[in-house]
């Protein structure tokens, strides 16, 4: 136990949760887990962690990876027969089209001497996109320990909560477990736990501390922290390599890495240069928005949802909000645009400049004009917080206290053009301006 302790910093509560759920080998455990948490909160890596450790048969399949029935039975079941076959045997690789299938293959495979009297653990990451595929995978996943008569637990790892999964018909409730976000105390431990050999844990651990200063109020992501932390305490050590300060000279050190945590602080979340420029940049003190990057406004590489959510904002931006029900539902009926023209509406909107709207607006074009499924989780509002930070949009604040934030769109048509062209959107025709 004092060894699971130092692999997994600052989750004793949910380890000690899990052990107990888990039990005996020989014990028949939960039919169902399910774990969730926003991102990087430790979910997959408590869980592979405490399974490896305790030498538990399971076996881990990413749904995003496996986004096909067949892909995903097929994973589960030859990673469940290569655990079970010997290490000298080829194990042959197994077909499985259907639901129904998997029970009886499953129910083969686990006759296996290696795995008899033991739980074995199906871990599916990523789980919200089981919601996509045939209405019976979810329910039987929930059931699968019944449907087999086998010592199987199903874990399923998420970002959004248990009641925006359930099914309708069919469902066994699942024990549910919750991750909460990292504090800055359990950030800093986290993190001063990385400190390279060559230098003393108070001098990494004062690093870690004005790192958290700066980047804590825009970024609590301990993967985003991790690598900024990474990218940066090399100049943050630089007048102690060359002699000019000692490790407890925090001011200097201060000093000398503050500029290059503000210019980082641009491209939080977003990679807008990758970690060779951004190394060139401190050694050659040179400005960021020289090189062409997002900055600069002259390329665009953003994330994949990032890209809609800018659309989304510019459309509701230039696009009366009357408009919103003949763009983006499907059955409408019939409406004439010369029938709720104004006089004040004869203005081009695009010469009135951006209007504020809405969050709950913004989420509501964005479900539109997404071709997939797109679930509410901690991810996409970061990324509307990451365009916030680039300035790319602009919080004006709420109307009253009952109003959610409002928001504006500042990039021009054209800008919004160059991205809509990355993901084949025809943005013209979803603006009222050019009808």
């Amino acid at each position: 136990m004092a060894h699971l302790e130092n692999l997994v910093l600052c989750r004793e509560s949910q380890v000690s949760t899990l052990q107990s759920v888990f039990g005996e080998r020989q014990h028949f455990s939960f039919p169902s887990i399910f774990i969730y948490g926003h991102t990087a909160s430790g979910k997959t890596y408590v869980t592979q962690t405490l399974l490896k450790t305790l030498e538990l048969p399971h076996v881990f399949v990413n749904c995003v990876e496996c986004f096909t029935l067949r892909l995903l039975l097929e994973q589960i079941l030859n990673k469940l027969n290569h655990l079970s076959s010997s290490e000298d045997a080829c194990p042959t690789h197994i077909t499985c089209e259907t639901f129904n299938d998997f029970v009886c293959l499953f129910k083969q495979v686990t006759k296996a001497e290696s795995l008899k009297d033991q739980t074995v653990y199906i871990v599916l990451d990523k789980a919200e996109y089981l919601r996509d595929m045939e209405a019976n995978l979810l329910p039987g996943f929930l059931r699968l320990q019944e449907l087999t008569d086998r010592n199987v637990t199903v874990i399923l790892l998420s970002e959004i909560v248990w009641e925006k999964f359930r099914p309708n018909t069919g469902c066994f409730e699942p024990f549910v477990l919750y991750f909460p976000d990292y504090s800055i105390g359990n950030l800093q431990k986290i993190l001063s736990h990385d400190h390279p050999p060559e230098y003393s844990a108070d001098f990494y651990a004062a690093y870690i501390n004005i790192l958290l200063g700066v980047f804590y109020t825009v970024c609590r992501d301990l993967k985003e922290l991790r690598h900024l932390a990474v990218l940066n305490f090399p100049k943050y050590c630089e007048p102690v390599v060359k002699g000019e300060a000692s490790e407890r000279d925090t001011r200097k050190l201060w000093r000398n890495v503050e500029p290059h945590l503000k210019k980082a602080m641009q491209t939080v979340y977003l990679r807008e240069i990758s970690s060779s420029q951004w190394e060139k940049i401190q050694k050659d003190d040179t400005d960021p928005g020289q090189l062409k990057g997002l900055s600069a406004y002259t390329h665009v590489e953003l994330p994949y949802y990032s890209k809609f959510i800018l659309i989304a904002a510019y459309l509701a931006s230039y696009n009366p909000a009357r408009t919103d029900k003949r763009f983006f539902l499907k059955h409408h009926g019939k409406i004439k645009k010369t029938n709720f023209l104004k006089k004040h509406e004869k203005t081009s909107n695009h010469l009135l400049g951006p209007k504020p709207f809405p969050l709950d607006r913004l989420l509501a074009i964005l479900y539109s004009i997404v071709d997939s499924r797109v679930a509410a989780t901690a991810n996409i509002f970061s990324q509307i917080t990451s365009l916030v930070t680039l300035q790319l949009l602009t919080l004006v604040g709420h109307d009253d206290q009952l109003d959610g934030p409002k928001y504006k769109c500042t990039v021009s048509l054209d800008f919004i053009r160059a991205i809509a062209r990355t993901v084949n959107f025809d943005i013209i025709k979803y603006l009222y301006d050019f009808l």
